[in-house]
């Protein structure tokens, strides 16, 4: 074969296969500084495809309201992704589930720091209840549950 068709076969190769391997997501993951549950759960998003800026910061509960999340729904970190907020240890299933729907809300949560969900430790003892943060005002839902 002439070493040029190889070439352009290649090339054309390239840049048929480029688009599958899209950008990673950009998040921004704001986190309490001492807060090492955090580092994981960004770990655990790097090594699913995601581009993670970590902040620490000291007004994380702040942060966290004005994005809309009611206080008692809080989770350990506030993330900002593609327009939403995800709020604590939510799993990347349920991350990308997110992005690829477009649902007309503010983000979603998983309340408080679940054993076994991504970045924490020990043994997942039961059901993770991601809830939506509603934009408006609304009531919190159910949006998945792992």
């Amino acid at each position: 074969m002439n070493p040029s068709i190889r070439f352009t076969s290649l090339a054309a190769l390239i840049a048929f296969a480029t688009p599958a391997l899209a950008d990673p997501l950009q998040a921004t993951l704001y986190k309490n500084p001492q807060c090492g549950c955090c580092e994981g759960y960004a770990a655990y998003l790097r090594d699913n495809g995601f581009n993670v800026d970590v902040k620490p910061t000291n007004d994380l509960l702040e942060i966290s309201r004005k994005a809309g999340v009611p206080e008692n729904m809080q989770g350990c970190h506030t993330m900002f992704i593609d327009g939403y907020v995800v709020d604590g240890h939510v799993p990347v299933n349920v991350v990308r589930k997110l992005l690829k729907e477009k649902p007309p809300i503010a983000g979603i949560t998983l309340p408080g720091m679940p054993m076994g969900s991504p970045g924490m430790a020990g043994t997942k003892t039961e059901p993770f209840v991601i809830y939506t943060v509603p934009k408006d005002g609304k009531v919190p839902e159910v949006y998945a549950t792992e």
